[in-house]
């Protein structure tokens, strides 16, 4: 006797998965680098490492290192830019079938917004992943995430340049994580990421 499979499909806004597994950004590269040991198709969705309008170095080795308690990292977000994950990358994840959540991150408000709106007419993007939550860089994102305030103007103005569903990817290091999901859900977000690196202590 033959057992129907069970069905894990999710759906986030206008994103249908077949599964809830999204292979984290800054985990999972690109998404190409395990495409020859991972099918890619097979995934929920792949969210890419994080993206700003230019291409970013990130901080200079050592970057990680190992603990008793755990790992400890400060990569400072490098990244190949929104313009060339377009051209280089997002062909060949499309080609695989994968369903794309694009990490995008910003120094300014602006940047969020650009790089939003330049994913939003690229072919292949199913979700944005707002990332206001990186704590390794002096700049943007963890600032935005640590102020409703500033939580809401993100979502909110990424929101008036997309239909994309946009998924925030909020910070642990708050007080309350919760007042600052309710934020993004005000703003219009679709859904929330949980969460980004906590502070070493």
């Amino acid at each position: 006797v033959g057992m129907s499979a069970r069905d894990l499909s999710v759906t986030i806004g206008s994103l249908t998965m077949p599964n809830p597994l999204i292979a984290a950004s800054g985990c999972f590269g690109y998404g190409l680098e395990y495409a020859d040991l991972v099918d890619l198709s097979t995934l929920g969705g792949v969210a890419s490492k994080g993206l700003f309008l230019a291409e970013r170095q990130g901080h200079k080795p050592e970057r990680i290192a190992e603990t008793p308690s755990g790992m400890l990292n400060a990569i400072g977000l490098q990244g190949i830019g929104v313009h060339r994950f377009i051209a280089e990358k997002l062909p060949e994840l499309r080609a695989r079938g994968a369903r794309n959540v694009v990490n995008i991150c910003g120094t300014t408000l602006d940047e969020y917004v650009e790089v939003a709106r330049i994913l939003s007419d690229a072919e292949g993007v199913d979700a944005i992943e707002i990332n206001i939550s990186c704590p390794n860089i002096k700049e943007g994102g963890i600032q935005f995430g640590c102020s409703l305030d500033g939580t809401f103007s993100v979502v909110s103005a990424v929101r008036k340049v997309t239909s994309l569903p946009i998924i925030p990817k909020l910070t642990p290091n708050v007080t309350s994580p919760a007042s600052f999901a309710r934020a993004a859900e005000d703003a219009g977000a679709d859904a929330i990421s949980l969460v980004n690196t906590f502070l070493a202590m």
